[in-house]
Formats: C-alpha cells, structure tokens, sequence
C-alpha cells in the first residue's frame, strides 16, 4: 500500500495525520527555536552571528514547507479540514514571532508591527466568523503580502548588516514597508469581500 494510500482511512476520507498537517505541526514546532536563536543573535547578529544564521535558516527552511505542504495536499488530493485552519495560524505564529524580536530587538519599530499583526490576526478571526456563510479564497494581493513580508523579513535577519552596512537594513525595512502597504490594503479588500458574502447568504434567505 501506497504511502498516499496510507493517509486515508477505510472509507476514503482524508486523514488529518497526514504528510502536508504533519510538516504544518513541524512549522509550529520550530517557532520556539527559532526565537531562540533570534534572540540569541542579538541585534543584526552582533551578540552571534552563528546563531543569527541559524535563525534565518529556520526561517527559510518553515517558509519552504508552508509552500511544499500546500503543494502536497493539492496535489495528493489531501486538503483537509485541519489543515485549512492550522496552516495559516503557523504561517502568522512564525512572521509575528520574527516581527516581535525584531522590536524587542530594536531592528523595527513597533507601530509596523503592531498594524501587520492586528490585520493577519483580525482577518484570521472575520474568515472564521463568515465561514458560514461562505469561503473567502486567497487573493492575489493576499499572496503577494505573504512573499512580501517573507522577503522583508528573510532580508533583515541575515546578519549582513555587520558587513555590508547599514544601506541592508534599508532595503529589508523597504520590503517591509511595501508589505505594509500590501497588508493594509489586501486587509480592507478582504473587510470588503466579508460584508458582500454576508450579504449575499442573507439576501438568499
């Protein structure tokens, strides 16, 4: 019996204990070690660049499978009930987490952080009150946010300020500043799409 076989039980539904969930958890998983590292690195790197170095490859390595898992469970047919609510959660764990220590760190200001977490966590919260009433897909723009933002912040933890200067911190904080934007905006299209499907179901009453 086939391993894609395997995580599916006798009546044919999806497993939630399958591959795509399993690298989901694992991404999860890594968020405690990578803000150890982090924080071990100290600011740009400067307390240990080994250590900050670990911190990106953690960070490099999670946003590898965020796309390998989906990849999997469309491909394999996998999608499942769990994973739809577990793979953004770890998705914003893992950029809320680096965008906290980049603060507590110094490399960020606050305010940046405190409007990009407000929006993921506030869409995550209207996505789970309209299901009812429907699906809101991805868009576009919800897409490019999250490369964005991975960019941004893959930018600003490898510690190559130490070598290069500061002009590398300007460009990481510039790809933060366009995810900024691209958060809010993506986030009052999504407010948008909300009230129009809750409008739709109850106008379908």
């Amino acid at each position: 019996m086939s391993a894609h076989h395997d995580e599916q039980d006798a009546r044919g539904s999806v497993s939630s204990w399958n591959l795509p969930n399993i690298l989901t958890a694992a991404r999860i998983v890594m968020v405690p070690f990578f803000v150890w590292a982090f924080v071990l690195g100290g600011p740009f790197g400067q307390d240990s660049l080994l250590a900050r170095w670990v911190a990106f490859g953690l960070f490099a390595l999670a946003m590898y499978t965020d796309k390998l898992d989906g990849d999997i469970a469309r491909a394999r047919g996998l999608v499942t009930d769990f994973g739809k609510i577990a793979d953004p959660i770890a998705d914003k764990l893992l950029t809320g987490a680096a965008l906290v220590v980049f603060c507590l760190l110094g490399e960020l200001w606050w305010w940046v952080t405190i409007v990009i977490l407000v929006r993921e966590w506030g869409i995550t919260l209207m996505r789970l009150i309209v299901i009812r009433y429907g699906v809101m897909p991805a868009s576009k723009g919800g897409k490019l946010k999250t490369v964005l933002q991975a960019a941004g912040i893959g930018l600003l933890l490898m510690p190559l300020v130490p070598v290069l200067g500061d002009w590398w911190a300007w460009v990481g904080w510039a790809v933060i500043g366009a995810a900024l934007v691209v958060t809010v905006v993506t986030g009052i299209d999504y407010v948008r799409q909300a009230v129009v499907l809750r409008s739709q179901a109850r106008d379908a009453r």
